[in-house]
């Protein structure tokens, strides 16, 4: 696959009785967003992970904050896995497997993923974290994680090694899970067809 040939853009709407996300991604940008979720902290991690993955996207969100934040950032997260799915189609000569090693100040997280068409998170978040950030829950990084990785058919690891600022690991996710997600997606043209001896991903 060469990107000059195949443009990787995705584009999705979901409607529930709790929110409503579209979300736009194109993988062969250059960190161009426009983001709005009615989170604050969440927007900037978003923002983050487009920014570091070399992803132009845009997300618009509307969900139930008075409520709580688990149903806007979970379903962005479910939305945007799908849009990720259809953007990388067949996964033909993308490197498929993408790690990351990413030290945020006194901070150090690792992101492994491999687009296995197997969902699976694995997550160590190496202890607790402050409950919230601003008005983000810390605890939805997790939920978002889980639906991105099932949606987008992700085997996806994340650990965190060490910290003692839960802004700084969550950033460190996030800019990790962007970075890694650039090496997964980097076209090879070496590879021929799927980086599989099954012949199909």
């Amino acid at each position: 696959m060469k990107k000059e040939e195949t443009a990787r853009i995705g584009k999705a709407f979901r409607a529930t009785a709790e929110t409503k996300v579209n979300v736009e991604l194109n993988i062969d940008g250059s960190g161009q967003t426009e983001i709005e979720t009615g989170i604050g902290f969440f927007d900037h991690m978003l923002n983050l992970l487009a920014s570091h993955g070399c992803f132009d996207l845009k997300i618009k969100a509307a969900g139930d904050l008075d409520v709580d934040g688990h149903h806007t950032v979970e379903d962005v997260g479910i939305t945007l896995g799908q849009v990720l799915k259809e953007a990388v189609g067949d996964k033909a000569g993308i490197a498929r497997y993408g790690s990351f090693f990413l030290p945020m100040d006194e901070t150090l997280a690792l992101v492994a993923l491999d687009f296995s068409g197997r969902p699976l998170l694995v997550y160590d978040a190496g202890g607790p974290m402050t409950p919230m950030i601003g008005d983000y829950d810390t605890e939805l990084t997790e939920e978002f994680l889980r639906a991105l990785a099932v949606n987008a058919g992700l085997t996806l690891h994340v650990k965190l090694f060490y910290g003692t600022n839960s802004h700084h690991k969550v950033e460190a996710i996030f800019k990790g899970l962007g970075h890694a997600l650039r090496v997964a997606l980097t076209a090879d043209p070496r590879v021929q067809g799927v980086m599989s001896t099954k012949g199909v991903l």
